[in-house]
């Protein structure tokens, strides 16, 4: 058996569970489920494909319920899981798992990719993208462990801050599909933010996580002042939450129509433009701004960056709003060379539909 620990948290997850499980059970690791208090058959359908299946008492604190699952494992190697997180075979997948334990140092912890499908605006239409995330989840239970009530860390025994390794490892995140679910684990993830906030003090990173939580409802009027509040702190600008924060911000001022003050992001360019979507996010600035020209050269620049969180801001989106620039210039030629690029792009195929009917 792979000296790894699977562990999972669950309340209420018989929608997710068994397909979450029925992919982990295909490797030879044990598997640890904590459930806090489920009403449905999340338990039953545990127990289907795990005989560690434990109860934990809901506390409000996703750390405490984190740790308790840990410290049911066989092993000292973990990897934590959601319920509504799928892990994807790309058939590369035994092997990394396989190899898991060797990709990192016990002092260090592993950053598995999750893709999660989200709602991002493109020029005038709104489309489903798929975002990339980069979360610590694999770790050594003798050096690291949970901290925090609400979006726990991954801490250091030590005191220390612990190295982050990127590890080829993906799961496709499920969740947040009904908008009824989206706004109750918002609504809750908000309320215990605020208890923590009062508890610790301003922390830059609670205060972007409650700014999250408010722009994951379009409440962008709620969600600015949070942005803005942990920007004005001291913070690490390499941590990738930050370069996140940033990106929120921005997006809350357009929406909200703030577009000189959007312009401001210009002071910080040379920092957050290693990531396609801060270059993105600049051209949509400069469009909303009718600096049209620079519009242009930014979408441009952030097809040829590789760094990105979201589906298509280094491609198919960032030539679609450029086309769009272009076709209202009246230059149809070079529209419809970039919706050509956007490959089968919806919004650009209409255009390029409409251009050839004329």
């Amino acid at each position: 058996m792979l000296p790894i620990s699977v562990c999972i948290i669950a309340k209420n997850e018989e929608n997710y569970i068994g397909e979450c499980l029925s992919r982990l059970s295909c490797y030879d690791w044990e598997i640890v489920v904590v459930d806090t208090g489920s009403t449905d058959q999340t338990v039953e359908i545990a127990r289907t494909y795990t005989p560690n299946v434990y109860h934990f008492d809901w506390v409000n604190d996703f750390s405490a319920a984190r740790n308790y699952s840990v410290s049911k494992a066989g092993n000292d190697y973990i990897l934590a899981v959601d319920c509504d997180e799928y892990l994807e075979d790309d058939g590369m997948a035994y092997e990394t798992i396989c190899n898991l334990p060797g990709l990192i140092s016990p002092q260090q912890a592993g950053m598995l990719n999750r893709l999660s499908p989200s709602a991002e605006f493109s020029a005038s239409t709104k489309s489903t993208s798929i975002v990339h995330e980069r979360i610590a989840r694999f770790f050594n239970r003798k050096f690291t462990y949970y901290e925090g009530a609400i979006h726990e860390q991954l801490v250091s025994k030590n005191g220390n801050v612990p190295e982050f390794i990127p590890v080829p490892l993906s799961f496709y995140h499920i969740g947040y599909q009904s908008p009824d679910l989206k706004r109750a684990k918002a609504l809750r993830n908000i309320s215990l933010l605020e208890a923590e906030l009062q508890s610790n003090g301003n922390d830059p990173y609670l205060l972007f996580q409650l700014g999250q939580s408010y722009f994951g409802l379009s409440e962008y009027a709620n969600a600015l002042p949070y942005f803005e509040h942990a920007l004005s702190m001291e913070v690490n600008e390499q941590e990738e939450y930050v370069q996140t924060l940033v990106e929120s911000y921005g997006y809350c001022l357009i929406n909200l129509k703030q577009y000189d003050k959007a312009l401001g992001l210009e002071g910080v360019y040379s920092t957050f433009s290693r990531r396609a979507d801060f270059v993105f996010l600049m051209g949509l600035i400069y469009m909303n701004n009718a600096m049209f020209a620079n519009a242009i050269q930014e979408f441009q620049k952030a097809t040829a960056i590789t760094d990105y969180a979201v589906d298509g801001v280094n491609s198919y989106l960032a030539y679609y709003n450029a086309g769009v620039i272009y076709e209202c210039m009246g230059n149809i030629r070079e529209a419809a060379k970039l919706y050509e690029k956007c490959g089968k792009y919806t919004p650009a195929q209409q255009r390029l539909h409409l251009i050839r009917k004329k």
